[in-house]
């Protein structure tokens, strides 16, 4: 059999579906697995296992469904369902089976704070996309592959900290309410005692910089901008700790089964995107202002509060972080 799963992105939502990839592989028979997804997520499965051939979209369909069509697909499963998604499927005319996205459910959520979400996992829920083929969940958690070329050498990289256990704090976010404010960083990292790398992409770099000079501990070092995500993985990955907000790096560590403090701003655990467990023993705890009658004000994110108050980031108490490490 050979199948094709979709998901264009983000870094999160593709780490989320690995568990789906992995128990296809081991439970169907001579299945043949690709996966569709957009180039810039290409290192965050190229050394997957269990993925036979990656299928990069860059922006331009035609030639990627030209090249799809000329595998002959058996299946599609579409893990992203959207209108781009819609029109591969049509145009490759085979079996397809998907998920419940809860877009409607979420948006209930969202605009009249109404919860009619299941307590379900979107994982859980990407199971039932192949339930079909009598695939079960091994609850054996979340995969990430890094490539050996992307392993740092912590007391390379950071001599100040050398063999010390650390901290790895994800302080990055696709959109700003999704982050705590700099100062509050700040006053966790000088609480903190930890050495902490910070961790985030390019556009992280100045607020790396900045709260790193705040901090005024040798031990608190910004590593924003300076490593690609395989990169970011392997820190992750050799840290004592993880804290982090809800991105893509949370569900690395929970792949590297590390120990996680997940702060939440304008998005909530609710929506079924948390961390995902390997195990029992798996420790994460989810820090979140639960009373909060404007929250959540969006599924994904916004540039800026829209009530202007930010509470949801700026109420968190930095002491509930700094002791759940302790």
């Amino acid at each position: 059999m050979k199948l094709l799963i979709i998901r264009f992105s983000s870094i999160g939502d593709i780490v989320l579906t690995t568990p789906v990839i992995r128990c296809l592989k081991k439970q169907v028979k001579d299945v043949e697995i690709h996966y569709l997804t957009k180039a810039a997520y290409q290192s965050l499965l190229s050394h997957n296992p269990y993925i036979d051939k990656l299928h990069l979209f860059d922006g331009h369909l035609p030639p990627v469904i030209t090249a799809l069509k000329a595998e002959e697909f058996d299946m599609v499963i579409d893990l992203h369902r959207n209108q781009r998604t819609w029109w591969v499927k049509q145009r490759l005319g085979v079996e397809a089976y998907v998920f419940p996205k809860l877009n409607v459910e979420k948006w209930m959520m969202v605009k009249f704070k109404r919860n009619n979400l299941p307590d379900v996992h979107i994982v859980d829920r990407y199971f039932s996309a192949i339930e079909h083929l009598e695939v079960v969940n091994d609850k054996a958690g979340l995969d990430y592959f890094v490539p050996p070329e992307d392993e740092i050498l912590i007391a390379g990289y950071f001599p100040q900290i050398g063999s010390q256990p650390y901290v790895a704090f994800s302080m990055g976010g696709q959109h700003a309410t999704k982050r705590l404010p700099n100062h509050k960083i700040v006053e966790i990292c000088r609480k903190l005692k930890m050495p902490v790398i910070l961790l985030g992409g390019k556009e992280d770099e100045k607020n790396g910089q900045a709260i790193e000079k705040k901090v005024k501990r040798v031990m608190v070092v910004n590593g924003c901008g300076a490593f690609n995500i395989n990169q970011s993985a392997s820190i992750v990955k050799q840290a004592a700790w993880v804290i982090t907000h809800d991105t893509g790096l949370m569900h690395i560590a929970a792949a590297m089964d590390k120990k996680i403090i997940a702060i939440w701003g304008n998005t909530i655990p609710a929506f079924g995107m948390y961390p995902y467990p390997k195990n029992k023993k798996s420790f994460s705890k989810n820090i979140e202002i639960k009373d909060l009658e404007c929250r959540p004000c969006s599924k994904i994110g916004h540039d800026k509060c829209p009530q202007k108050h930010f509470k949801c980031m700026e109420d968190i108490d930095v002491d509930e972080v700094v002791n759940a490490i302790k």
